[in-house]
């Protein structure tokens, strides 16, 4: 028993797990590169085996695990291009609960929604100056060729996303779930737009407004600290990117039909958010408890299904796949190699929990089932051209021209 959370998950690949007393005991088929993982004590291998999808990760972040051989994201490799060899999905009683699970782990009212927010997004700014871009931004970036950096595939993802909104110099825009500013800072300084972003962290709320002041957009773009439910006026445009994750399943109605009332009738929204390519299912529990609480990935089947009961037009659908493991992979890089000052902002403990987070999310997007959808909405099947080349043609005339580097291209 003791040893089936590993040979039930790990049939392909060589995975070598060292027990206690030294022990090895080889997993998989033997081929490719070895990673060895050193357990510290019985008591750790037993709750592994008892509850994997949690106690791995807290093993590691509590140091009973260590990787002897290999790291983190060679282990997610492997994890992930073995998913084919976990245990059968659940039984029909399973998925018969499945939706109070659901509605329990996701009861997202407003006192939750912002305790939610907080654990995650109310952490020291100073730690996301680690590891983001210049700018600030803290989702799917965009590499529109190979070799971007990541200041230049955030700035080319704020691009495609006015390119999709159609902004005109004068519109009204709803940022909701602004985070740091740094999209409704762009939007307002390249496309002459007022806008109106609400948060519910207090952390991010004081940098956006800083930014702002500082430069001089503090009469064009004004930061709340409001839910979006609570938004009564009218807008123009109204983009959401890397929020809808956090509205959970039960309040996807209520989402665009807030989305719906709060446009204007000639209006054009554009949801961005990560998805899965599997039906309808939970959070995984070690992120739901130490990195997202109350967060949920999204099928497109049920997001769309509750776009068509709030009465809005499907007037473009992208799937953005690979952009997210790039990103992640800039995000774990730049930290590890900050983790000293991440130590002293926080602990060991945390920095570890932070590593297996951002590991653990690039392997997700890059072997496993995950991706980033973005859907463009309006309430008039006229609202937007009926072709998509306008959105390439407005990308090129905002996009930065070409300078010549020296070296290779990272």
């Amino acid at each position: 028993m003791l040893w089936e959370a590993f040979t039930k998950r790990f049939r392909h690949g060589h995975l070598t797990v060292l027990g206690p007393g030294r022990r090895a005991h080889r997993i998989g088929d033997g081929e490719g590169p070895e990673i060895v993982i050193g357990v510290r004590d019985w008591a750790t291998l037993l709750r592994i085996a008892l509850n994997p999808e949690l106690r791995f990760g807290e093993a590691y972040i509590d140091g009973g695990i260590v990787f002897e051989t290999g790291d983190l994201a060679d282990f997610f490799a492997l994890y992930e291009r073995n998913r084919e060899a976990a245990p059968p999905q659940p039984g029909r009683l399973a998925r018969l609960v499945l939706p109070l699970r659901r509605r329990w782990q996701q009861a997202n009212d407003r006192r939750r929604s912002r305790a939610n927010v907080a654990h995650h997004y109310d952490l020291s700014e100073w730690l996301y100056r680690l590891f983001l871009d210049r700018e600030m931004y803290y989702s799917c970036a965009y590499f529109a060729h190979p070799g971007m950096t990541l200041e230049e595939a955030q700035a080319a993802k704020a691009r495609h996303i006015a390119a999709k909104l159609l902004l005109r110099p004068g519109q009204s825009v709803l940022d909701i779930g602004s985070g740091w500013g740094s999209l409704a800072l762009a939007l307002a300084a390249d496309a002459g737009v007022s806008v109106t972003g609400v948060t519910l962290s207090a952390e991010q709320l004081g940098v956006a407004r800083r930014s702002a002041t500082a430069r001089g957009l503090a009469d064009q773009v004004v930061f709340e600290l409001k839910d979006y439910r609570d938004v009564a006026a009218r807008f123009d445009r109204i983009v959401s990117v890397g929020m809808f994750e956090h509205v959970g399943a039960p309040n996807f109605d209520r989402f665009f039909a807030a989305v719906r009332a709060r446009l204007a009738d000639d209006g054009v929204a554009l949801v961005h958010s990560i998805g899965r390519h599997d039906p309808p299912g939970t959070t995984n529990p070690w992120m739901r408890k130490y990195i997202f609480p109350g967060g949920y990935v999204p099928a497109l089947s049920e997001t769309l299904a509750a776009v068509e009961r709030a009465g809005l037009w499907v007037t473009d659908v992208e799937i953005l796949r690979l952009h997210y493991a790039e990103t992640c992979r800039h995000w774990r890089a730049r930290f590890l190699a900050r983790a000293g000052e991440a130590c002293r902002l926080y602990d060991e403990r945390f920095v570890r929990m932070w590593d297996f987070y951002l590991a653990a999310s690039e392997a997700g997007f890059r072997y496993g089932d995950l991706m980033v959808f973005q859907l463009q909405l309006s309430r008039r099947v006229d609202a937007v051209p009926v072709t998509r080349d306008y959105i390439a043609a407005a990308e090129a005339a905002q996009a930065p021209r070409p300078t010549r580097r020296s070296g290779r291209a990272r």
